[in-house]
């Protein structure tokens, strides 16, 4: 008896402690000792079946205007330009972490180690747009990745003072050459995702018909080649962040012969984005003490534009110019049109996916 007294006397405080916590004033009242340990707080957050993981506003826009009405829920440590996380009664929830690593980086740790939900169950989306390799799709184009690699961590020398025999001025840290693997000391170099996951959101997506545009069209057709020049579908292949936007021939050769060589010629490089790395790293470290599942995160990125010239342009065109291509709109669409078979299957069959990924 004594023990459902105190019971109910420590949920009382911590009901009382939470509205304290909310004007502000739990730190001059006593109330530290009702924070959730890491072991409870995710336990009494919001269950969520889907959180769908963007960067920037068109990005999260997209899937407001489709899945509503939503709830939206403040999340201290989330970037001030997109402090909320707005979540459906179907627990799909949409968070915009900022662009780039940093922005990505921050939102996502602050998003997992938040009290206000329970993602020990959810499937991660990330959906963004992204450049895209000519060879392997198009403007409008939707990948569903399997690895992760990031293009940022490498030594670079100006091509202007690159040894004449070496393809680029890149080189793997602490290597010899460019075709040496270099060793993973940062461990987050590349990352394999869960490639039953990305097959299964493949097998449920990959018939839907994608949007495109007459600009879009304009661009493809100046390419002299296939999946350039050709109508937009859904495709599986790989994705490399980094910061620094680039454009042109030789450093998308590079972008080919790195992924394949911090993969060991498993990964196939197809889009060029900012944030994956940092996004996922923030989820392996949430996964290191059982806050989330690391098997259920799922990459999507839409090509909004080609990451090099058609033959004839200059790669300063292509970079300066890559609005004119046409893809944008169709790109932000294409990840809803894509995305959603995979989350309402997810929602529709939960009692099957919440144990994981169903077996066919």
């Amino acid at each position: 008896m004594r023990k459902l007294r105190a019971s109910r006397s420590i949920k009382l405080r911590k009901t009382a402690c939470a509205s304290l916590f909310a004007a502000g004033l739990a730190t001059l009242t006593g109330c530290a000792f009702a924070q959730p340990s890491d072991d409870s707080g995710p336990e009494g957050g919001r269950h969520v079946k889907v959180m769908i993981v963007t960067m920037f506003g068109p990005e999260g826009q997209v899937w407001l205007d489709k899945l509503g009405p939503w709830q939206a829920i403040k999340v201290p440590g989330l970037s001030p330009d997109y402090p909320e996380v707005n979540c459906n009664r179907d627990d799909v929830c949409v968070i915009t972490t900022g662009m780039g690593h940093t922005n990505a980086a921050a939102s996502m740790m602050a998003l997992a180690f938040s009290d206000r939900f329970n993602l020990r169950h959810t499937y991660f989306l990330v959906a963004g747009i992204a450049g895209i390799d000519p060879k392997q799709g198009t403007v409008g184009s939707a990948a569903w990745a399997k690895y992760l690699v990031d293009f940022g961590i490498q030594w670079e020398l100006d091509a202007r003072e690159k040894p004449a025999d070496w393809p680029s001025g890149f080189l793997g840290i602490n290597t010899k050459s460019p075709y040496e693997k270099p060793p993973l000391d940062y461990r987050t170099e590349a990352f394999a995702l869960n490639a039953s996951l990305a097959d299964a959101a493949f097998a449920i997506s990959r018939n839907v018909t994608l949007s495109d545009s007459d600009q879009a069209k304009v661009a493809r057709a100046k390419f002299n080649y296939a999946p350039a020049n050709q109508p937009p579908r859904v495709i599986q292949c790989d994705t490399l962040a980094g910061d620094t936007w680039w454009s042109g021939k030789y450093i998308g050769e590079r972008a080919r012969e790195w992924t394949r060589l911090l993969t060991d010629g498993r990964g196939v490089y197809c889009t060029t984005q900012q944030e994956d790395n940092a996004t996922y790293e923030a989820l392996k470290r949430a996964a290191s003490v059982k806050r989330v599942d690391l098997s259920r995160v799922a990459v999507l990125r839409a090509g909004s534009d080609f990451d090099r010239p058609y033959e004839g342009q200059a790669a300063s065109d292509n970079l300066l110019n890559y609005a004119d291509q046409g893809g944008f709109a169709p790109a932000i669409e294409n990840l809803y049109r894509t995305g959603n078979p995979f989350i309402q299957e997810v929602v529709t069959h939960w009692g099957a996916w919440r144990k994981g990924i169903p077996q066919k």
